[in-house]
């Protein structure tokens, strides 16, 4: 039976745990589970108890209400932003909390119900395995919907499991991919039902829990070394993040999201 970790939940956020799993579930339904800095601390919070805790054996991410994992950032956030530095910040703030996530010593599993958009997808694909209901969807629609761009350590995690031509296109057009296709560009370590997705990603993780800690930990971080170094060098991505953050189109963007209409871009 799971127990609540008191300490480490929050008003949008569930930490549990059972033996050796640990459950966070962002846990805001009626906003798709939309991240707030508030949620991202949390995240990085359970990232440095699963570390600390030697029972913790494997990591699971999951969101409430069976219709999104987490459905990005809170757009809301977005329309203080006036230029270049706020868009900056953000990316290095996002950067930070998926290095952390990155880093955490025990695998990560992400269970995936309904939609995982933008944010949120960066944090399933941060994950090492994912599980998914086949009506899920995977996507970063920033082309389609507020016109910014991923920052060179998202994109070099994009490019790690799917490879250029497939980043491209998903970027390109800003469409979500299903559970089916995820699985077949390797996306996806799982795809289960929904009635059995629970039973389904339990059972991975305790099979994974039941294996030597050091081997899986020592794979783990060799692993992420390994395509540490093929991404770009800190501040090399400042000059594109820039043009995005700085444009019209990114408050046409921001400003149309909330609004709920079609954006209308320029290209400035």
């Amino acid at each position: 039976m799971y127990s609540t970790e008191e300490s480490l939940s929050t008003a949008h956020t569930t930490f549990v745990t059972e033996g050796p799993l640990a459950v966070l579930t962002f846990n805001r339904p009626e906003a798709r589970n939309a991240m707030t800095w508030d949620m991202y601390r949390a995240l990085v919070d359970a990232c440095d108890h699963v570390d600390r805790e030697d029972a913790a054996r494997v990591f699971i991410l999951r969101g409430a209400g069976g219709k999104a994992f987490v459905a990005g950032t809170d757009i809301a956030q977005f329309e203080s932003f006036r230029g270049a530095d706020e868009g900056f910040t953000y990316e290095q703030r996002l950067d930070e909390v998926l290095a952390r996530l990155e880093r955490v010593q025990k695998p990560t599993i992400a269970q995936i119900q309904g939609v995982a958009a933008g944010g949120g997808c960066a944090i399933a694909l941060t994950c090492d395995l994912r599980v998914a209901t086949p009506e899920s969807t995977l996507g970063i629609p920033i082309a389609r919907t507020l016109g910014n761009c991923l920052s060179g350590a998202t994109c070099g995690r994009l490019l790690d499991l799917a490879g250029p031509a497939v980043v491209k296109d998903l970027l390109f057009t800003g469409r979500f991919i299903d559970a089916a296709e995820a699985h077949a560009l390797g996306l996806l370590s799982r795809v289960a039902p929904a009635e059995q997705i629970e039973r389904t990603v339990r059972e991975l993780a305790m099979e994974i829990a039941s294996n030597a800690p050091l081997t899986i930990r020592a794979t783990k971080e060799m692993l992420r070394r390994l395509m540490a170094k093929r991404r770009l060098e800190e501040g090399a991505d400042r000059d594109v993040i820039a043009m995005c953050y700085s444009s019209a189109d990114f408050r046409e963007g921001v400003a149309s999201f909330l609004a709920k209409r079609k954006p209308q871009w320029t290209g400035r």
